[in-house]
């Protein structure tokens, strides 16, 4: 009695070809459903701010208004509200955090990858622990300790609370650690010191990492409310953010249009600088996180 054996075909190249067509389309579908999910916003915003007050809220959404309105919006957001000294100070205070906050790190990061000194991992597991504190936890006794000081009102107040970020230090210390230890040693033979091998040599090669970080700093500091609205109460000191709720009132509450504008403004510093900086970012972020 003969038994028939079942026998396996292996996949012809035609099968093989249309299932990596399904999954990278398929793979495709979802990221540009989630892109298109979370510029929908984004738009929303662009859309309103040429339109006029009466094409906002219609019940059909159209992407171009049927009257133009935009040069009245811009011009009313501008006149209105000065909105050119809030992006200056919100750069002043991002630049002035992120200014600080690269001179503390790289060190500190650099003597947590290649130096070797008693509880080292101690004080790397402080930094790790240092994430998981929220930014308002120290917000009632920072606010003190500056009203006693007499600096609130002030730029340095809204930025000192960021100088230390222990973000910073754990993203630079995973990039130090793949640095190639043999450069470094060749360095110290020569007779170069450790603050000059950091600055000359190896921060050089983690301008990547730099630029990563560079975006997460500034955006973070530039959409923040909550810090500012606690140490500032200038309206000439207001960063962006604190800027546009000042002015988000009777004058402005019912012009949608200007609103939209003006949130228009704000964000398109951020928006040029990461079209600018995202091949750093991305490839910052790519060679920090397979370490």
């Amino acid at each position: 009695m003969r038994t028939s054996a079942t026998i396996t075909r292996p996949p012809t190249p035609v099968a093989i070809r249309m299932r990596r067509l399904v999954s990278l389309a398929l793979v495709h579908a979802v990221l540009i459903g989630g892109a298109v999910f979370m510029l929908l916003p984004f738009v929303f915003m662009l859309t309103s701010a040429i339109k006029p007050p009466g094409e906002i809220f219609e019940a059909t959404f159209r992407l171009w208004p049927r009257q133009f309105y935009g040069w009245q919006n811009f011009e009313s957001a501008l006149s209105t509200a000065p909105l050119l000294r809030f992006l200056l100070n919100g750069l002043i205070v991002c630049g002035g955090i992120l200014v600080v906050q690269l001179l503390v790190a790289i060190p500190c990061a650099y003597a947590l990858a290649k130096l070797k000194f008693p509880g080292r991992p101690i004080l790397f597991s402080l930094v790790l622990l240092g994430l998981c504190i929220p930014v308002q936890a120290p917000s009632l006794p920072l606010y003190i300790a500056f009203a006693e000081l007499g600096i609130l009102n002030t730029y340095l107040s809204m930025m000192m609370p960021f100088f230390l970020s222990v973000f910073a230090i754990f993203l630079f210390r995973q990039f130090f650690k793949s640095y190639p230890d043999e450069i470094i040693q060749a360095a110290r033979l020569d007779g170069v010191g450790e603050f000059e091998i950091v600055w000359r040599i190896v921060v050089p090669s983690a301008w990547p990492a730099i630029a990563a970080f560079s975006i997460f700093s500034v955006v973070a500091h530039w959409n923040d409310l909550y810090w500012p609205l606690i140490v500032v109460s200038d309206t000439k000191l207001a960063t962006p953010p604190l800027g546009m709720m000042y002015f988000a009132d009777s004058e402005l509450g019912s012009n949608y249009g200007a609103l939209a504008a003006g949130a228009t403004i704000i964000t398109a510093p951020l928006v040029i600088a990461f079209l600018i900086a995202r091949r750093h970012f991305l490839a910052g972020i790519t060679m920090t996180g397979i370490k």
